[in-house]
């Protein structure tokens, strides 16, 4: 069985909807493959009672508890591997990891960007597109590597920014193409494993 570890901070919305693809797709039966956990940085988040609604394994790495950053992807990497996982799904997981940790993961460790990569890499993409009088914006699946936001894409979905748009206006059009590009480009990396 393809084990997915799915990593959250907050409400989950891209988890919600792998979870839901996968069971909609019948994974396990067409690729081999489940969500095995969810995990979190923060233990308000709110998508961990939604997996453990669904009947996810669920766990909580608070970051606040570890003196440094490789210290706690060290803790965060031994609970993921405890699901020998075929993919590592970063889904709102608001961490920027080190590069022991993406090498670890190297080719199985998946992100999700609100933008269509190169451009806008970092936080504040929606405003920042709109600031630049784009005609489009979009969301990006990759690959991790240890540069943010600069891996092998996987996926794109464009959005055309509106007359009067705004950041949040932008980011709900966005996110319902990042619902939909995101199970996708993961069926397709398991389909190839």
């Amino acid at each position: 069985m393809k084990n997915i570890v799915i990593l959250i901070s907050g409400a989950g919305s891209n988890m919600q909807a792998i979870v839901r693809a996968a069971q909609q797709e019948r994974w396990e039966q067409r690729l081999g493959a489940r969500v095995a956990a969810v995990l979190s940085n923060r233990p308000e988040a709110p998508g961990l009672a939604w997996a453990r609604a669904q009947g996810l394994a669920t766990e909580v790495i608070a970051h606040q508890g570890f003196a440094c950053r490789e210290d706690f992807d060290a803790a965060l990497q031994a609970r993921i591997d405890r699901y020998a996982p075929a993919l590592v799904v970063l889904a709102g997981f608001m961490r920027i990891l080190t590069p022991g940790f993406v090498a670890h993961y190297a080719g199985r460790l998946v992100n999700i960007h609100p933008s269509l990569l190169p451009a806008f890499s970092g936080l504040n993409t929606h405003e920042r597109a709109i600031a630049a009088g784009c005609k489009f914006a979009g969301a990006t699946v990759h690959l991790v590597t240890a540069e943010l936001d600069t891996g092998p894409i996987l996926e794109q979905a464009v959005v055309p920014i509106l007359p009067g748009d705004d950041a949040a206006a932008l980011c709900a059009r966005v996110l319902s193409q990042e619902h939909l590009i995101y199970p996708r480009a993961i069926a397709q990396l398991l389909s190839k494993m």
